[in-house]
């Protein structure tokens, strides 16, 4: 039987692109999941059809678990903007240019908080995952998202940095300065997202060979030694992760840094770039963690339920 104590269980929505899911925790002592459920997001059929998938999947999970939470978190896949309260940024585009959080709480009738899902990652590694596992006096802790985009969520004393534009921890699209990028969706060439994300990298490949290449190939080249430009291409990523990297140390100086995303897997990022990362940061040393997540896919939707708190 569920042992349930409304006053104490999270409720937290993890809103992508195609699924949404929506966990139940016990509490933030103990986050145990008591139930989870995931349905379409089905975002092609517009704005009011995704808003109404949140609600229907919210009366699922109050059929379920028996009662109606009074505060809901959401992982978002783009920014609610503070001063307007308008989405942007979001890859479900119906999201951008409305009041989500809004209209949220006026659907559900009940109170929303909202963060990027980057942040949602962030926080949640750093509430219950692998900095609360093996680094629990850590202060500042810097979740790093590399895969198919760059980004970040930034986490000081348990709680998530939005900024005054809803923006903290954006770092992939800092301009890199000294390497081309292709043209990125946020208007620059050269940004951390347009030189070293997953398509980013693909992208270069294809460019100086003429032959398109999936990354896990491209590594594995690079690794074999006989291909110059699937080197050149792993060496762009380790350079480019090291830089930008440096430039999250020079500013706020986390106490861990978390890698995820499917880029963030490869070895090299650890072996190679990490230690490059002292070329760059002001004082030349760098001692810093820097580790993998221990939540996997449960990062989004356990972070946003502590968002609640």
């Amino acid at each position: 039987m569920m042992n349930i104590d409304k006053k104490k269980n999270l409720w937290g929505i993890d809103l992508g692109g195609t699924k949404i899911e929506c966990a139940v925790l016990k509490s933030a002592e103990v986050p145990e999941v008591l139930t989870r459920m995931r349905i379409p997001t089905e975002a092609e059929k517009g704005y009011a059809h995704v808003l109404n998938q949140v609600k229907k999947l919210i009366s699922n999970m109050e059929k379920e678990i028996g009662y109606r939470p009074d505060s809901l978190g959401i992982g978002t896949p783009g920014t609610l903007v503070p001063s307007t309260g308008l989405m942007k940024n979001s890859n479900a585009l119906a999201l951008n240019g409305n009041p989500m959080k809004k209209d949220l709480a006026e659907l559900l009738k009940m109170r929303v908080e909202m963060a990027n899902d980057a942040n949602c990652f962030a926080l949640a590694e750093a509430r219950l995952g692998v900095v609360k596992e093996r680094y629990p006096n850590a202060q500042v802790v810097f979740g790093v998202i590399l895969g198919t985009g760059v980004g970040g969520g930034l986490v000081v004393n348990g709680q998530v940095i939005n900024g005054y534009h809803g923006i903290g921890g954006e770092w992939g699209h800092n301009y890199l300065y000294g390497i081309e990028g292709r043209q990125c969706y946020c208007g620059k060439e050269g940004c951390n997202e347009s030189v070293f994300s997953g398509p980013s990298l693909e992208w270069y490949y294809e460019k100086e060979t003429g032959t398109k290449k999936g990354l896990k190939e491209i590594v594995n080249l690079a690794r074999e030694g006989k291909d110059e430009v699937a080197k050149q291409t792993l060496n762009r990523l380790i350079s480019g992760a090291a830089m930008a990297i440096s430039v999250l140390v020079n500013i706020v100086d986390p106490d861990v840094i978390v890698l995820g995303g499917g880029v963030g897997n490869i070895d090299e990022i650890y072996t190679n770039a990490v230690p490059q990362i002292a070329q760059y940061v002001f004082n030349h040393e760098f001692e810093a963690p820097v580790v993998k997540p221990s939540l996997g896919d449960s990062a989004g939707v356990f972070g946003a339920a502590f968002l609640t708190l």
